[in-house]
């Protein structure tokens, strides 16, 4: 069984058991979420895909911990004009346990 969720404008296939990197949601660790922007569950043959959600589903998940990822260069340079730019990005993320999907 697996379900597609949506978080910050992605969207993950998860089942239970999965550790997902989220955007960070600011919550304890231990802490439990539910997700009820579920788009579609999967149960062996059986699809059921939302309009855009699915009605009375819902994903709960278990807080692991909340980092920051590596750090992404971006560099532009335009060649013959001496001009350049390097910017560094690390994302904030929450890394979260799928405890079970209830659909």
């Amino acid at each position: 069984m697996y379900a597609i969720i949506a978080n910050g404008g992605k969207q993950y296939k998860v089942s239970a058991g999965d550790v997902i990197l989220l955007d960070r949601l600011n919550l304890e660790p231990k802490s439990e979420v539910e997700v009820s922007e579920v788009l579609a569950v999967c149960n062996g043959d059986d699809i059921n895909l939302g309009t855009p959600y699915v009605k009375n589903a819902k994903v709960i998940l278990e807080v692991i911990n909340e980092g920051r990822g590596k750090k992404v260069i971006t560099f532009k340079k335009r060649r013959r004009k001496d001009s350049k730019t390097k910017r560094g990005f690390r994302r904030d993320f929450t890394r979260v346990r799928v405890v079970k999907i209830v659909a």
